[in-house]
């Protein structure tokens, strides 16, 4: 998937994924997400985002870790 809105820049954030070329890490969307935050809120907190913006921060979180992969840690409780 092309993405339109997400930016990576090895000069901005340490090369992190952006929000179209701002200081915006998509990782803060994805945890404000996580954390149950309403999309109007982070629209408040981040004034220059879009709706769009956050959409296709979830779109490309999700392929990150779609077919992937992932280390599961296991309990040896009973």
């Amino acid at each position: 998937m092309k993405y339109n809105r997400i930016t990576i820049n090895p000069m901005q954030m340490d090369g992190m994924p952006c929000i179209r070329g701002m200081r915006i890490p998509v990782a803060t969307i994805i945890n404000m997400v996580a954390q149950d935050i309403s999309r109007e809120d982070i629209l408040r907190f981040y004034p220059d985002l879009e709706k769009e913006d956050i959409q296709e921060a979830l779109e490309f979180a999700a392929d990150m870790v779609r077919e992937r992969t992932l280390p599961l840690i296991t309990s040896n409780a009973a």
